[in-house]
């Protein structure tokens, strides 16, 4: 079966279209067929690959408002086993079109059912924001992984998030699970990053990846050349820790077992 896991976090700027578009690479150079599904109107994930959203003659949109199928969207990327279904800037009107159509919380879910048994990992990167896109990628997930960048606040955005998850589990979907918090742009010789580290960690017992993503240049160039951290910088530390981040992630598939979510603790 494949594993669907949603890559959300409502606060902007936490990294996670990085962790969206680098992850992939990474899971396919150890031999799985991933699906990118980029739910972000900024388009931010299919830009990272080299694909200019506003010449797409068709994107996740036209799937959505069911105008095509779900494999007339799918584009290869440069890897062997990784595709997207890419993002345009017709995404943005999809939240208010899909207000009024039958059981709008699944659409996603209802397209993914039709091209997910191609592929051993489904990805799907989600706005940042808890909004009608969001909330069609949690609902067609079976995980959520949560990029929380390294500074202050970050507790107060992972709570925000998983009162938003607990009441899909309570009313949408109620296998829905966590894959964990995954640090980024974290720095070694900064205090705030190493407090912030133990905080989350603390907070979030057992539902913390070992893998951290490190604060690089290499990582906020790449997507200007629509280029990967594998393409653009392969011997990194921020490439060393994607591909960290894949061998962890293909280690954990008992996570999918846990039946119960973590909680947020006050300190």
């Amino acid at each position: 079966m494949p594993r669907i896991i949603a890559i959300a976090n409502q606060k902007g700027g936490v990294g996670k279209s990085s962790v969206a578009t680098n992850l992939p690479v990474f899971l396919a150079a150890l031999g799985k067929r991933v699906l990118l599904v980029d739910m972000d109107s900024q388009a931010n994930a299919t830009l990272s690959l080299g694909i200019a959203p506003r010449k797409l003659p068709l994107s996740v949109y036209h799937a959505l408002m069911d105008q095509v199928s779900p494999s007339a969207v799918i584009r290869k990327s440069p890897f062997f086993g990784y595709e997207i279904m890419p993002a345009s800037p017709d995404l943005a009107g999809a939240t208010v079109e899909l207000v009024n159509l039958e059981d709008r919380e699944f659409k996603l879910s209802r397209i993914l059912d039709k091209v997910k048994d191609s592929y051993d990992y489904v990805l799907i990167d989600s706005p940042p924001s808890l909004g009608m896109l969001t909330l069609n990628a949690l609902c067609a997930a079976d995980e959520v992984l949560i990029p929380v960048q390294c500074e202050y606040l970050a507790l107060e955005g992972l709570e925000q998030l998983l009162n938003t998850i607990k009441l899909i589990q309570d009313n949408l979907k109620s296998d829905l699970k966590i894959a964990g918090a995954l640090l980024t742009m974290y720095s070694r010789t900064s205090r705030i990053s190493r407090e912030v580290s133990k905080e989350v960690r603390r907070g979030f017992p057992g539902y913390v990846f070992d893998t951290v993503i490190p604060r690089q240049v290499a990582l906020a160039e790449a997507p200007r050349f629509g280029k990967t951290i594998l393409q653009y910088a392969p011997t990194s530390l921020a490439a060393q820790s994607y591909r960290e981040l894949a061998e962890e992630l293909l280690k954990l598939d008992a996570v999918s077992s846990k039946e119960e979510s973590p909680v947020i603790k006050e300190n």
